[in-house]
């Protein structure tokens, strides 16, 4: 388990795990029985791109969960995880590792998925300086804080890093109504308003692909379904993964 409170030696940490799986990937036949095959067979040569490709999962509840589950098992080789929350007992109807009530998720993340580093880290104006962006190719915003998600993306704009962000997957049951769709054109989604007011108060000029749904809110409070919650997180780990093997 690789879990880190501060982000010194990442970039170091992050090249030593690269060169490792590029050799077992370079020692390896493309018709090897394991648990990357049929990874192989669709992706083909692509496949060596995923085992580069370096991703920072923000948010490791519902959707970010499910993120890291798709992109850990598809084969992208190097993967970071941050979260500053421990597990409760109403995590369990969609979260991945909510059995652990009271751990953190970001540690659970890199016992449950070997290899994986974890920071169990709030996302602030002060810990945003504190990670080395630039040793990453995508970024995944899965996390539900406004401030937040304001950071991350200013950060991977002024860095030209991908990103991609998810918007608002409670209180909907209805995972036909998601898609993909430019920050600035969202509909139905009261969380989606109130990101592009601060991004505009903070003089954001970018643009970036988010995960949303049109579907009318179901409650008022955070009722949630895994159905769609997962469904956002898949739907994050493929726009990833269509990035990574352009």
């Amino acid at each position: 388990m690789l879990t880190i409170n501060n982000t010194q030696n990442l970039s170091e940490q992050i090249l030593n795990k690269q060169n490792l799986s590029e050799q077992n990937f370079n020692s390896q036949n493309l018709e090897k029985i394991d648990r990357f095959t049929r990874s192989r067979w669709l992706f083909g040569d692509d496949f060596i791109k995923l085992q580069r490709a370096k991703m920072l999962v923000c948010g490791c509840g519902g959707v970010g969960g499910a993120a890291i589950s798709a992109l850990y098992r598809c084969g992208v080789g190097h993967i970071s995880v941050l979260d500053c929350d421990s597990f409760d007992i109403t995590n369990q109807n969609r979260q991945i590792g909510s059995e652990f009530v009271g751990e953190l998720k970001a540690e659970v993340f890199s016992r449950l998925f070997a290899g994986i580093i974890a920071f169990n880290l709030r996302i602030d104006e002060n810990s945003i300086n504190k990670i080395d962006f630039s040793a990453y190719d995508i970024v995944i915003d899965a996390i539900d804080d406004v401030k937040a998600k304001i950071l991350l993306a200013k950060k991977c704009d002024e860095l030209g890093i991908g990103f991609f962000s998810s918007l608002g997957a409670a209180r909907r049951i209805d995972a036909s109504k998601i898609s993909v769709k430019s920050i600035w054109q969202t509909s139905n989604d009261p969380f989606a308003r109130k990101i592009r007011y601060e991004l505009r108060r903070a003089n954001f000029k970018g643009d970036f692909m988010v995960v949303c749904s049109n579907e009318t809110p179901k409650c008022t409070r955070l009722g949630s379904f895994m159905g769609v919650t997962a469904s956002f997180g898949l739907m994050l780990a493929s726009l990833c993964v269509e990035k990574i093997c352009k």
